[in-house]
């Protein structure tokens, strides 16, 4: 198991909280200071499509060139700007059981921690 995310997303601080609160210590990943790899985006690229894998809500996506976001068109496109710009990643992302999760909602974590 294993939570991935930017530790001052406001997002990952609410699932991470909610984890701590419900007593379960999951490992946290920092994609700033970790990274990524390209074989774990395409392992989760098997659950999830790239269309929501990438945050296109997100200020780092919002910063990009137009050019660069039309660029964006599948997932060999996605990997590799999740890959230069990992903080375009949708957070948090848990893996549990081998199911990846994208986002934070009590009622999917309490679930999943059922």
């Amino acid at each position: 198991m294993m939570l991935y995310g930017i530790p001052n997303c406001n997002t990952v601080k609410k699932a991470r909280d909610w984890l701590s609160a419900q007593g379960h210590a999951v490992p946290f990943h920092d994609f700033k200071k970790q990274g990524v790899t390209e074989a774990l985006l395409r392992e989760w690229l098997q659950q999830q499509p790239w269309e929501k894998l990438v945050n296109r809500a997100g200020t780092t996506w919002r910063q990009l060139p137009d050019e660069a976001k039309a660029a964006i068109t599948g997932a060999e496109q996605a990997i590799a700007l999740m890959l230069d710009k990992p903080s375009v990643i949708k957070r948090p992302v848990l893996v549990k059981d081998g199911r990846v999760t994208l986002g934070f909602d009590p009622d999917t974590y309490t679930s999943l921690f059922a």
